[in-house]
């Protein structure tokens, strides 16, 4: 048997089912204030370090996802295999 999901879904509407603020005001917030920065020649500036926590956040919530939609498909695999040896 082979199931196939296919997930229509707009950026705005993934970030609501995954229940992810929307922080677009942040951002552009945030990249104003690191070119203000870049372009003053801050010293000693790095931007990356400004953005780590954010990514690893972003990182860990979809490796959340992940572990979820393994789970599912561990779960039906589970089910369907009681199914066939009744």
């Amino acid at each position: 048997m082979k199931i196939n999901v296919d997930i229509d879904l707009t950026p705005e509407e993934f970030r609501k089912l995954m229940g992810w603020p929307d922080v677009e005001s942040f951002q552009n917030k945030l990249l104003d204030q690191i070119s203000e920065q870049m372009d003053a020649g801050a010293e000693g500036y790095d931007p990356l370090s400004l953005l780590k926590p954010f990514m690893a956040q972003s990182v860990g919530t979809m490796d959340m996802f992940q572990r979820f939609m393994a789970g599912i498909m561990t779960q039906y695999g589970k089910s369907n295999d009681s199914e066939k040896s009744s």
